[in-house]
């Protein structure tokens, strides 16, 4: 339980750093390929011991690295793409509502305990996202056109969930947790600067020295969340489905203190009830697996 405390943590940290970017208008695809490189030297010099890198590429996990890794940087400029004709509510939403997936894998594919506590707990973790994620009075409003662009975020960050369960459970050893993180995103990063010189090449590159600093303060804690996490899925009396749902509810719950606390975002009734319901669905998921 510990591992997953941590990575929410770490998640809620990420949270606050990507709050601070709007405040001093950090360019955020620039910090975000920065970051995937400062995680990846995390992983790297903090967690590998007597590991031979050329070897990497024959590890059995190596292809599922790459695909995440890619995910990783799709997802994002997805999400981009969808704040900017959908608004950040639908961001949030289809972002964090992707939990459904890993949830029904494991339990469909991985016959994961099931009972009345978890399901109940599930169903209300999602109406606790949902009803926490729309800021606004009116909910959220998608035109049909633009309706593929947060369908393509919730499988994205879904698929991303699901693999990261069927990698560490099918192909990575204990031992090379922090080899296949720093993997991931390594991969996401090399991908980054090609988008980069691509603007380069187009004169759209503008670089600044806050976007450096914004991507250093955003890849540690990011690193921990992917690392944490893995361990968490590992943990002993807990499976995948009760890890996945109490890990996104719990950053939505803490992450919506932090916003009242730090940034004196004020809340909507139903946001409020969102978090009501974020936190008795931790309570029935936790008490579930007991």
């Amino acid at each position: 339980m510990i591992y997953l405390l941590l990575s929410v943590l770490s998640s809620t940290i990420i949270f606050v750093v990507f709050r601070l970017y709007k405040k001093y208008g950090v360019n955020t695809l620039q910090a975000i390929i920065v970051n995937y490189f400062i995680a990846c030297t995390v992983g790297f010099f903090g967690y590998i011991e007597g590991s031979d890198f050329t070897g990497v590429p024959n590890e059995s996990w190596f292809p599922g690295a790459l695909m995440l890794g890619f995910l990783f940087i799709a997802v994002f400029n997805l999400a981009a793409i969808t704040t900017q004709k959908s608004g950040l509510s639908v961001v949030a939403v289809a972002t964090k509502m992707s939990v459904a997936i890993p949830v029904l894998c494991g339990i469909f594919l991985y016959n994961e305990s099931t009972g009345a506590l978890k399901i109940t707990g599930i169903i209300l973790a999602l109406a606790a996202v949902y009803l926490t994620s729309v800021k606004t009075r009116e909910g959220i409003s998608i035109k049909s056109k633009n309706l593929i662009f947060p369908l393509l975020v919730f499988l994205g960050s879904g698929i991303i969930d699901t693999s990261l369960k069927f990698l560490e459970t099918s192909y990575v050893a204990e031992n090379d947790i922090g080899l296949f993180s720093s993997t991931i995103f390594a991969t996401a990063g090399l991908i980054g600067m090609v988008i980069l010189i691509t603007q380069g090449f187009m004169g759209r590159l503008r670089l600044s020295i806050k976007n450096l600093i914004g991507g250093i303060a955003l890849g540690i804690p990011n690193y921990y969340s992917i690392y944490f996490l893995v361990l968490a899925l590992r943990s002993e009396g807990f499976d995948s489905s009760t890890i996945f749902t109490m890990n996104h509810v719990s950053i939505v719950a803490i992450s919506t203190l932090v916003g009242i606390l730090l940034f004196k975002e004020k809340l909507l009734l139903k946001n409020w009830i969102g978090l009501g319901l974020a936190i008795l669905s931790i309570i029935l998921v936790a008490n579930s697996a007991i």
